[in-house]
Formats: structure tokens, C-alpha cells, sequence
């Protein structure tokens, strides 16, 4: 009853308004309601069915606390779209100058983390992780901790084998993270491996793009490690031009126009992130955000690199014309699909001077010049996208400095392309100084609200939406990946496919995404959660020791309930033969021969018998043994030849290599791996999809040593 008397209250003040500024739902006039506030975020903090509300606090004019709101209803049982100051409880006390908040699993526990942008203006400081309770640690949902400390790994650390951080070890600090001045980060799958990798990107020292934008894989559990192939590590803050592009092709060069790999642009004035699959492979490309010049196009190019993680700054290559956003105050950007053609386009913040653009992409990554916005030349901070109309496509709320906000609707869908214009009388018109907006329904009834973060100390503003009308807006899933036939075995099928809707890319995160699939085209299908990669980008997994035709489809429900199913495909599942591969090198037996290992038959769990694993060319009537370890490969000197797999390792029983014939080395090895592992001696190896590396050991007594080693085989054990 309270909620409806507030929004009846609202209506009542204008009732042609659609958003009425809130006065009584969230916290007014105490402690800490205002601030130097740069990013606002919406997320489900707790786990509790309704998003919660956090701001970035400090930014380049001071140190403070970020504020968390939470959600009165779901687990606090209050009416949903109320809130109240959880900072004191839930929130750690840090202090420092944060510009933006990412929220994401990071250690695939479940519940949602985040990560804080910091800049080193003020005081020199580190962005920092702050890992929700719940989940892995045990703890209470919804309750945060600062583990930067730990979740950085190898920072500074460069010794050009094991690890290759590109950090100056002066720029370290000693409790944890590294000296940096970053405005953005994001957090996409870049390596298709079903965890979220982080993008942090800075504008360097003073503004002046010369420190790069550095990417950290996750390792699957939360930990985070740089990607630089290049091994390249700095001396200082700043990356000095032709310098190698540590995780982007070619040489460092500011504002190059190359696009063959020789070269790439990874230190600009970066304000902002975006990322997205812009060529239609599947993979996470991106978008760095240029303040003082244009934004730069970098292309994942995993997929055509035989599924090694590679980049290149295709930024010339990609855009219509060659100063795509020139002149200062370029700010931000959104991607989204303004033309409903099934790709991503760009909305340019200022990307002309003072004025919005829009750039429209063809499908394989390639932006039309940019059309400038009507209405929309003056000072604006950030876009975001909101179907405040509930017409299907996506509008645009401009955050504005020292201004009014603007709401920009799409018109131009019954033209076949996007349009965009200012309208009026739609938001109260209240002047502030918002540096950042998210629109998303956080009192769930059935419509987008609008929430502002405010610098220079001024008031955050939460314009209620009244309209009360839901969305009736089903996803599209536009596009579903084609996997190629293969062997069963104990990897899955990954299968990724491209998700729109009406709203910004972190509530279509939100939606429920499920990989559906059976073999042999009859039954019902069976169902299985995807994960968001980013941008449009959903990952899923189909069980790998599947056998027949398997077809496969996407089903995405979004927060509204409205559902959408995608086309099907199929791909054909081979009987499992348990990939035996052979690797390393032999040791020249005393007789010149060069033992050599092979196999007949298939690895089993269930077989009993039949995978036969031999050692040819090997001294007759010597004593030998197969030893074997499921720790891995690894190949090391050893005894004038190698060792092969890695400790600990087990021994089989004695064998005698016999002899096969006339010759000097016709003794032969032959060991029955299925029976010993029907046998239970390890029971490790009943288990299918069970990984083995194995190498025959035997008597050599003339030779070095007086042992002989033969190469060593790989394989894992089917059904």
C-alpha cells in the first residue's frame, strides 16, 4: 500500500510526466547521499530476486566510501523499489576515488562480485575486487570484502617464462594492486572459456593516454593473471611508442592507421569500455573510448587463430570515414541494436565535437560514418539504452553536465533504420551534474525507472517511471554458432549464440538463457544454464561424451517473463576413441634402435579388455614396465633420455619384452591399459573422460645408465 500510495503521489504532481523524481523511496538529505559520485549500478546484490543500488564515490575530485543501497523487498521483506543505506553494514571501509563499478561472478560461485575503477588523481591507488560473501566463502549474501590483495596474481612479476606482467615493479603496492588511473573496466569471456576476463582500462597520468589499457584473464576460480604474449614489461606508468602492443598485434603507436597487425593504438585518454561480438564470429571484440580523438576498434581474433587469444586494432579498417570522432570530450559510447538488424551499432557521446552520433554496423564489423543525433549538441557524459516507450527498440537517457536530462526515441524503425530525436515533457527537467545513468525496472512493475549519479556533491536523482505498463518485448536471439561434427570425449560442445532485447546490456545480462539439446531427433529436449560472454554474447555446453546426431537450440527468457527460442542446429557426435596421441622423444637404445611407443584399440572404463598399449623396437628378452600419470605431460632430461609425464607416478607389474623375430632389437612390450583398469587397482581410472600419460621404462645394460625410455602417449578413458 505504501509503494502505490507513492506513485499515485507522483502521478498526481504531473500526471503527463511519465518519470517523477523520487523524494521518498530512497535516502534523502543523510549522511553520504551525495558525494563526488561518477557511476551508478544496478544489480541483485543479495540473490533476492530485486536489483540493488551501488555508487562509485570520489572520482578525480576526492576519496570516499562507495554507497550501497538495498532493496526493501525479496529477503528484507519490504516493499520492492524502497531502499535503504547499506553502506555501514555490508560495504567494505575503503576509501578511494572510484569512476565506475562492474558487477560479475568472478569466481563462478553463483552470486555477483564487482570490481571499482579507481584513479591515481588524487593519491596514487589501485582498483580494487570486492568479493561477495556468499557462495565460495561461505559467508552471507549480499555482504562484501576487499580482496584485491589475493585476486591480483604475478603483478610487476616478469621473468619471461612462467610469468610476463607488463607492470613496473615500482608501480606495486605493497597491500595489494598497482598505481593506475582508470575511468572504466569491463569483464567479458575473451577467451571462450566460460569465465569472465577483466579489461582495465586507463586515460595514464594527467589525462594523457600514455599508460595502456591491460587485460587479466580469470583462471577460472577468481584469480586474475595479465594476458601479454608479448612479454614486453615496462619501465614506468607509460608505454613508449613501438614498443611491442603486450596483448594487441604489432607495435605501440598512437593513433595509427594500420590495420594489417604491424602496429595498434592501446594507450589513449580511455574514459570507457565497451565490447561485443562486432564481425559475427562469436567472440568478444572491442571498443576503447577515446576522450581526446577517436575510439579505437580492437578485433578478437581467437576464432580465426585457431583458438589461441589474439587482438588487432582494426580501427581504420572499421570505421566509414577517417576521423570518425574527432575534436575533444568523445566521453563515452554505447553499443546496442538501434536498427533491429541483429548486430551491434554505436551511439557516440560527443563523438562530434559537442554532439551525439550514431554509427550503424553491417553485420561483419564494419561502422557507417556517423550521423549526428538531432538535438544533442551539448555537453553529455554518458548514454544508456531504455525502451521508455515500450515499442520494442531502444531509446536513449543522456546523463548531462550542469544540464537538464535527455531522453532521445527511436523512430526510425519503420524506415528500416535507426533515428534518433530529442523529446520533451517526458522527464521532470531537473538540472544537475550527472556523470553516469542505468535504466532498469527496480520497484518490478513492469517498467524501466531511471537512476542518475551526480558529481560535485550534488544530490543522486532516481526518476520513478508511473506508467506502470510491462513489457511485453520477447528477446531475439538473432544468432546461434554452428559447432563442427566431432569425437565424444569428456570436453564439452561449447555453443554460443547473440541475445537482443529493449534494454541495456546489463539487464539483457539478466536474462534467463538456457542451451537446450537431445540426440537422435526424438524426446524432449534437455536444458542447461548459458553465461553471459558480453555484449550480446551467451556460452553454453552441451555434455561431451554424447554419440549421434545432437541438436541444439537457445531458449532466453527475460526478467518480464516474455520468452524467445532460437533456430535449431545439429551437429553429429562420433563414437568416443579416447584420442591417444603420441609425444616426446625416445632414447637410442645401446643397439642404435629408437623404442617406439603404440597402441591398438580404445581406452574403456567398461571394456575390460582391448586397448593394447606397446613399445616396438625395443632390446629382446629385457625387463620393462609401463608407469603412467594422470598429473600430465611433461618433458624433462632425464637419464640420457626424457621423462615424459609428470610425478607422482604409478608403476605397473614387471614385464619381459620377449622377442619377435630376428634382428637386434625385436623385443616388444604390450600391456592390456583396460584390463588393469577393469581390475580396481586405481580407481581413479573407472572414472570416463579420465586423462592418462603414459611411458614404457626398461633394462638397457650397455647403455648410459643402464635404462631405456621410450616417448610416452596421451590419452583419456571413454564410457
Amino acid at each position: 500500500m505504501r509503494a502505490l500510495a507513492t506513485v499515485l503521489a507522483l502521478a498526481s504532481t504531473a500526471s503527463a510526466q511519465q518519470f517523477q523524481l523520487d523524494t521518498v523511496r530512497t535516502p534523502q538529505g543523510a549522511p553520504g547521499a551525495s558525494g563526488f559520485t561518477e557511476n551508478v549500478e544496478l544489480f541483485d546484490v543479495d540473490g533476492d530476486g530485486d536489483l540493488d543500488v551501488l555508487y562509485a564515490d570520489g572520482g578525480e575530485f576526492g576519496v570516499q566510501q562507495n554507497r550501497l543501497l538495498l532493496n526493501q523487498g525479496g529477503a528484507q521483506a519490504g516493499a520492492v523499489g524502497w531502499f535503504t543505506d547499506a553502506t555501514a553494514t555490508r560495504y567494505p571501509a575503503v576509501l578511494d576515488g572510484s569512476r565506475d563499478i562492474d558487477f560479475v561472478d568472478l569466481d563462478n560461485d553463483g552470486d555477483l562480485d564487482f570490481f571499482v575503477s579507481n584513479t591515481s588523481g588524487v593519491a596514487n591507488q589501485t582498483c580494487r575486487f570486492m568479493v561477495n560473501m556468499g557462495g565460495a566463502q561461505g559467508g552471507a549474501q549480499g555482504f562484501f570484502q576487499d580482496q584485491t590483495p589475493t585476486r591480483y596474481r604475478n603483478l610487476g612479476q616478469n621473468n619471461g617464462t612462467t610469468t610476463h606482467s607488463s607492470i613496473a615493479p615500482s608501480l606495486v603496492l605493497g597491500g595489494g594492486g598497482y598505481i593506475d588511473w582508470s575511468c572504466d573496466s569491463a569483464f567479458y569471456d575473451l577467451d571462450n572459456d566460460g569465465d569472465s576476463d577483466l579489461v582495465q582500462a586507463t586515460y595514464g597520468s594527467l589525462s594523457l593516454g600514455k599508460s595502456p589499457t591491460r587485460l587479466f584473464l580469470n583462471d577460472g576460480v577468481g584469480g586474475f593473471e595479465e594476458f601479454n604474449p608479448s612479454g614486453f614489461q615496462l619501465a614506468g606508468a607509460d608505454i613508449v611508442p613501438l614498443s611491442p602492443g603486450l596483448w594487441c598485434e604489432g607495435l605501440q603507436r598512437q593513433r595509427t592507421t594500420n590495420t594489417s597487425g604491424a602496429e595498434c593504438d592501446i594507450a589513449n585518454v580511455s574514459v570507457s569500455i565497451e565490447g561485443g561480438d562486432f564481425d559475427g564470429d562469436f567472440d568478444v571484440d572491442l571498443l576503447l573510448g577515446e576522450k581526446n580523438d577517436e575510439a579505437r576498434i580492437i578485433r578478437n581474433r581467437t576464432m580465426e587463430n585457431g583458438g589461441a587469444l589474439a587482438f588487432r586494432d582494426v580501427s581504420h579498417a572499421s570505421f566509414g570515414v577517417a576521423d570518425w570522432a574527432p575534436m575533444m570530450g568523445s566521453y563515452e559510447q554505447e553499443l546496442g541494436d538501434h536498427d533491429n538488424d541483429g548486430d551491434l551499432d554505436i551511439y557516440g557521446t560527443n563523438w562530434l565535437g559537442t554532439c551525439n552520433t550514431v554509427s550503424n554496423n553491417d553485420g561483419a564489423g564494419f561502422f557507417g560514418a556517423p550521423t549526428v543525433v538531432a538535438n544533442t549538441c551539448t555537453r553529455h557524459d554518458e548514454p544508456d539504452y531504455v525502451d521508455y516507450d515500450n515499442d520494442g527498440d531502444l531509446d536513449v537517457i543522456v546523463a548531462a553536465r550542469a544540464a537538464a536530462e535527455e531522453l532521445h526515441r527511436n523512430d526510425g524503425l519503420g524506415a528500416g533504420g535507426s533515428s534518433f530525436a530529442a523529446v520533451s515533457g517526458v522527464l521532470p527537467g531537473a538540472v544537475s551534474n550527472a556523470m553516469g545513468v542505468d535504466a532498469a525496472d527496480t520497484d518490478q512493475d513492469g517498467d524501466p525507472d531511471l537512476w542518475f549519479a551526480n558529481d560535485f556533491d550534488d544530490p543522486e536523482t532516481h526518476f520513478v517511471n508511473v506508467t506502470g505498463t510491462p513489457d511485453v518485448h520477447a528477446p531475439r536471439i538473432s544468432a546461434l554458432e554452428q559447432v563442427a561434427d566431432r569425437s565424444a570425449g569428456p570436453a564439452p560442445t561449447v555453443v554460443r549464440a547473440h541475445v537482443f532485447d529493449n534494454s541495456g546490456w546489463y539487464v539483457t545480462a539478466l536474462c534467463d538463457a538456457q542451451l537446450e539439446h537431445r540426440v537422435g531427433g526424438s524426446g524432449a529436449f534437455l536444458a542447461s544454464a548459458m553465461r553471459f560472454s558480453g555484449g550480446q554474447v551467451f556460452r553454453g555446453e552441451i555434455p561431451g561424451f554424447l554419440e549421434g546426431l545432437v541438436e541444439y537450440r537457445v531458449r532466453c527468457t527475460d526478467a518480464a517473463g516474455n520468452s524467445a527460442t532460437s533456430i535449431t542446429r545439429s551437429f553429429l557426435a562420433t563414437a568416443c576413441v579416447g584420442a591417444p596421441t603420441v609425444y616426446c622423444t625416445a632414447k637410442t637404445n645401446s643397439l642404435g634402435c629408437v623404442p617406439a611407443i603404440g597402441f591398438s584399440g580404445t581406452p574403456s572404463v567398461s571394456a575390460g579388455s582391448g586397448f593394447v598399449i606397446r613399445a616396438e623396437q625395443s632390446l629382446p628378452d629385457k625387463a620393462g614396465l609401463l608407469f603412467y600419470s594422470l598429473a600430465g605431460p611433461k618433458i624433462t632430461a632425464y637419464q640420457g633420455g626424457f621423462l615424459c609425464v609428470k610425478t607422482p607416478t604409478v608403476r605397473t607389474a614387471l614385464l619381459n619384452s620377449g622377442s619377435s623375430g630376428v634382428g637386434p632389437c625385436t623385443g616388444v612390450f604390450a600391456f592390456d591399459f583396460n584390463a588393469y583398469a577393469a581390475s580396481g587397482i586405481d580407481p581413479q581410472l573407472q572414472q570416463p573422460g579420465r586423462a592418462v600419460w603414459a611411458q614404457f621404462w626398461s633394462r638397457d645394460p650397455q647403455s648410459s645408465f643402464q635404462t631405456n625410455r621410450t616417448d610416452a602417449l596421451s590419452f583419456f578413458m571413454c564410457p
